[in-house]
């Protein structure tokens, strides 16, 4: 029953990303498939993303409200109560409608004998709210929503901005499009969504931009199977022009899945790309979106950081690492990742960033460019990253170019909800001749 119920179905969801580690992202593409209407899709997705962005603030509020605690013994009812109390205080649902939904839902889940129990927890919520968001207020976890942790971090990296990005990581990001300057132009892209009744504002900042006015599905916008957009956020959008591939360079987007950076690339110049990437699952995605695009690359499997699988031992005047980091940037987009990154992982990314670009840099040719990205920010992965490699490399030099955003070290840092786009970090690197 529970694969006819939306709440039930984000239930048993919720419950794995926050229990068994999945993300978001693959577990709503797995329980979504149950769907063929898309507003119980749409309800789906909602619940999913701010079950996870809230998880830590009233995951807390139930233990006030529970006199024997359910997270282990009934993993499912507590996240589905979790979602019970989402839908009254975030997503804004009438009460009496959000408490009998969720009371039908735990039938749905076959738990019927919590029926009576999930109808009494949310009345009191209702009942107490006042006082209870109050007290969950008064803790920075609890408000927030964030882990302690990261909470610690972001204040000590970014001090006076610490509230802003906490509020910011909270908020629901705007879908981005990228227009495939090879099949249409912007223009033309924007009167064709116009003509649907479609919203989209065209940011100056970036020639190839669309920011839709809702979030919609991709798939069914005009054009998706055509190739004339991809998805990919403002920030992201910086990087092919930052790398300036020009027509006839050898290029590496050394870990290109899914490629939306790499296909950027290709649609600006005709580059020798090879888009390479460690994870052989991740391929045949990466496949799909170029031949979607009408692009071609040199699709390789093998690890940035250790050339000897893959490297042929000819130089690349343009590098792009668009490295694996923590994504503490993108949480309004990606809220799993507060339940699942912990703060023993960044030495342990920041290590591998460091190899990465040592590896790298011996393959970049003299008088090349190599971009290194994150969707961090933190310093750790960052600035500190891009000073270690300057210091152990003498003929490299860092080149900050002006974007408005802030200045990190030798690099740029745009933070989370500003000019609308993600936290993402940029720094350039060029290789003396």
């Amino acid at each position: 029953m529970s694969q006819a119920n939306p709440r039930a179905l984000a239930a048993q969801a919720l419950s794995r990303i926050v229990h068994d580690g999945v993300s978001l992202r693959a577990a709503f593409a797995t329980f979504s498939t149950t769907f063929s209407d898309a507003r119980d899709r749409a309800l789906l997705s909602a619940l999913l993303h701010a079950g996870a962005r809230w998880w830590l603030r009233f995951d807390t509020a139930l233990t006030g409200l529970l006199e024997h605690p359910l997270h282990e013994r009934e993993p499912q009812v507590h996240a589905l109560l979790v979602l019970g109390l989402v839908q009254l205080e975030i997503l804004g649902l009438p009460e009496y409608a959000a408490v009998a939904a969720t009371v039908e839902a735990t039938r749905a889940l076959g738990k019927p004998k919590f029926a009576n129990l999930t109808n009494a927890i949310l009345r009191r919520w209702l009942r107490e709210r006042e006082a209870r968001n109050a007290a969950l207020d008064a803790d920075a976890t609890t408000r927030s929503a964030h882990p302690r942790w990261l909470i610690k971090s972001i204040a000590a990296d970014w001090p006076d901005h610490a509230d802003a990005i906490l509020a910011a990581n909270n908020a629901q990001a705007p879908l981005w499009l990228r227009v495939n300057s090879r099949r249409i132009t912007r223009e033309e892209l924007a009167a064709k969504f116009a003509a649907t009744d479609i919203e989209v504002e065209l940011p100056e900042a970036l020639a190839q931009a669309l920011v839709l006015g809702q979030s919609l599905d991709v798939t069914r916008l005009p054009g998706y199977a055509d190739g004339w957009f991809s998805v990919q956020d403002g920030a992201a959008q910086f990087a092919a022009g930052l790398l300036d591939a020009r027509s006839g360079m050898r290029v590496l987007d050394a870990c290109a899945a899914p490629g939306g950076k790499a296909a950027h690339i290709l649609e600006g110049a005709e580059v020798d790309l090879v888009a390479l990437d460690r994870d052989p699952q991740r391929l045949p995605r990466m496949l799909e979106n170029f031949a979607r695009l009408g692009l071609r690359a040199d699709v390789r499997e093998g690890d940035a950081g250790d050339p000897s699988t893959w490297w042929d031992g000819r130089h690349f005047e343009r590098i792009l690492l668009d490295a694996p980091c923590s994504a503490s940037g993108i949480i309004r987009r990606q809220p799993d990742i507060k339940l699942h990154r912990r703060a023993s992982d960044i030495p342990a990314l920041a290590a591998q960033q460091a190899r990465l670009l040592d590896a790298l840099w011996p393959m970049l040719a003299p008088g090349g460019r190599l971009v290194y990205a994150t969707c961090s920010l933190l310093v750790a992965e960052n600035a500190a990253c891009i000073g270690g490699v300057l210091a152990r490399h003498a003929d490299a030099a860092g080149r900050r170019v002006p974007l408005g955003w802030h200045a990190a070290g030798a690099g740029m840092q745009n933070l989370p909800g500003e000019a609308g786009m993600d936290g993402f970090f940029y720094a350039i690197l060029d290789k003396s001749n």
